[in-house]
């Protein structure tokens, strides 16, 4: 029932910093909204009161899951911890490029690590960026369409986890995503160049056998998920302790949906019942939808959207509200042509 990975959540002080370093350094250049407003149900993840944030879901056409950009405006957001892959929680996220070497040199200035085959030998770097948040950049084979930027979107995430078999229980059974690619325990060469890579982890690449070809399903393409236990030290403690949901760092993992209310059904057979859940349609700046969260073991957030409206155009005062028969096959590529026209060009 999952189409895709929709966004990932990031919290950051400066919105418009980010989604600038964001477009210029990985080409997330198509702001699909961008809205300041309170987040009236998040309040179990937000100190028990209603904050107001402003966020930004910023896209890269050729393919692949977005950014959702998010600064607090109501209170100062918390620094996150130091970044270690010990850590159980959201722990890097994975960009689609054309070519690490071209890819590499054009993210100089950054830093980045060398340039290695990850355990299903694809060619991938670490890097960096400037509010401390890590990235695998790796070549993909799943893509929308090319522009002559090396980028894509967002194909993966890395997910800390305490106990592998009560993870692996979670993703495939609650979250479908059921397809074990590799399960592999030693020392990556891959992740050295990110703190404390030199140790030994277990690491399990998961995707689902059957990806749902829902409305968007197409522009997101294939995604993975890749969880990781450090074996050879005790972990440390989850990186969203201290931290309000929207604090700087990653705070989500948010997946495009169909058929929330069988996910619901499923979740709660399996024990593992959704923390939040807005029921019936709910406005998202420029789109409606249904949205719910649901936490993993080790009670990292994964957001489920359902998308029931969405705009196509602002400026023509263009939207698209999407049937039950409609959010079951992709939408036409014209409509993803109207939307890049409000690509933001440096």
């Amino acid at each position: 029932m999952i189409n895709g990975i929709q966004q990932v959540g990031i919290g950051t002080p400066n919105v418009y910093d980010s989604f600038k370093w964001y477009r210029k350094n990985f080409g997330f250049d198509v702001p699909v909204f961008d809205e300041a407003a309170e987040a009236p149900l998040m309040t179990q993840y937000t100190g028990d009161k209603v904050q107001s944030r402003h966020a930004i879901l910023a896209m890269n056409l050729n393919g692949g899951g977005g950014m959702e950009i998010w600064q607090y405006t109501s209170r100062q957001p918390a620094a996150q911890p130091e970044f270690s892959l010990r850590r159980p929680g959201l722990l890097v996220t994975r960009i689609k490029c054309d070519n690490t070497a071209a890819a590499r040199a054009g993210l100089g200035q950054s830093n980045p690590s060398e340039v290695h085959k990850d355990p299903m030998g694809k060619a991938s770097f670490s890097v960096v960026d400037p509010y401390g948040n890590p990235f695998v950049i790796a070549e993909s084979d799943s893509w929308y369409k090319r522009k002559k930027d090396q980028f894509g979107g967002i194909e993966g995430i890395m997910i800390g986890v305490t106990d592998m078999d009560k993870a692996l229980t979670f993703y495939r059974e609650v979250m479908g995503i059921d397809n074990i690619l590799s399960d592999e325990e030693r020392v990556f060469d891959d992740l050295k160049g990110l703190k404390d890579g030199g140790e030994t982890y277990r690491r399990v690449r998961l995707a689902p056998k059957r990806r749902n070809n829902g409305a968007f399903s197409k522009v997101f393409g294939d995604f993975f998920l890749e969880l990781l236990q450090v074996k050879s030290v005790p972990p440390m403690e989850h990186n969203m302790a201290g931290r309000f949901w929207g604090d700087q760092g990653y705070i989500h993992l948010c997946f495009d949906v169909n058929k929330m209310d069988s996910i619901k059904e499923r979740a709660e057979r399996l024990n593992n019942a959704f923390t939040i859940d807005t029921g019936d349609s709910f406005s998202m700046g420029e789109a409606a939808g249904r949205f719910a969260y649901v936490e993993d073991p080790d009670g990292t957030l994964i957001e489920l959207v359902e998308t029931d409206k969405i705009t196509i155009s602002k400026k023509l005062g263009w939207s698209v509200t999407l049937s039950e028969s409609r959010k079951n096959k992709p939408l036409p590529g014209f409509l993803f042509s109207v939307i890049g026209l409000t690509r933001v060009k440096d």
